[in-house]
């Protein structure tokens, strides 16, 4: 579980590919500090198994699968992912309930400075469309964030200037792969509405 308040944006070190997995290797300032192998790390709002670690050096396993549904397939060394550990039961909750697990791949199609802010919009993919709502919450590359303005196939977020400078945010640009978490409370209720109009039904 994780709380969207990215605590770092680390640099990619290495890429390799395997038949049944691809290494990535990122280098941290900070989260490499009491993190563990085994222990959780989230990657672009991906929660990923930590399983080499040398110094700030932290080494995962991604499977094809998680290449394939997040924007870690795109990363390349020298790129810049935001990384944050998972949160402490007797920690504030400051941003929203993150699971780490992504449901889709949005691409960006505005960023730009309005005044001392930024706007950005997301082409958003339909599976994950019916999730946003108005003043929503949304994990973009694993920043909580509040969905400001709603379209049919997109989604509009102001930006602070402070989020912007301590995430990859600052190396955003027009057609910009990003990760997508829905918030798990709107997925709950459709399920708990689809199930009791099944039994209805029946």
């Amino acid at each position: 579980m994780f709380t969207g308040l990215v605590e770092e944006a680390g640099e990619v070190v290495s890429v390799k590919r395997g038949k049944k997995s691809t290494e990535l290797t990122v280098r941290a300032a900070t989260v490499h500090r009491g993190l563990r192998k085994g222990a959780s790390l989230a990657v672009n709002g991906a929660c990923l198994t930590t399983v080499r670690k040398r110094g700030a050096l932290l080494g995962y396993d991604v499977l094809e699968e998680t290449l394939r549904v997040t924007n870690l397939q795109y990363v390349r060394p020298g790129d810049v992912v935001n990384l944050e550990r998972p949160m402490r039961a007797d920690a504030r909750l400051g941003g929203h309930f993150v699971l780490g697990h992504v449901d889709g791949v949005g691409t960006v199609r505005r960023w730009e400075q309005v005044g001392k802010d930024w706007v950005l919009e997301v082409n958003v993919p339909k599976p994950v469309m019916r999730y946003l709502i108005y003043k929503g919450s949304v994990a973009v590359d694993g920043i909580s964030l509040t969905v400001a303005d709603v379209g049919r196939d997109w989604i509009r977020i102001w930006i602070i200037p402070h989020t912007r400078a301590v995430t990859n945010l600052r190396h955003c640009r027009v057609g910009t792969h990003v990760n997508l978490e829905a918030d798990v409370l709107g997925k709950y209720v459709e399920q708990l509405l689809s199930t009791r109009t099944l039994r209805r039904a029946r």
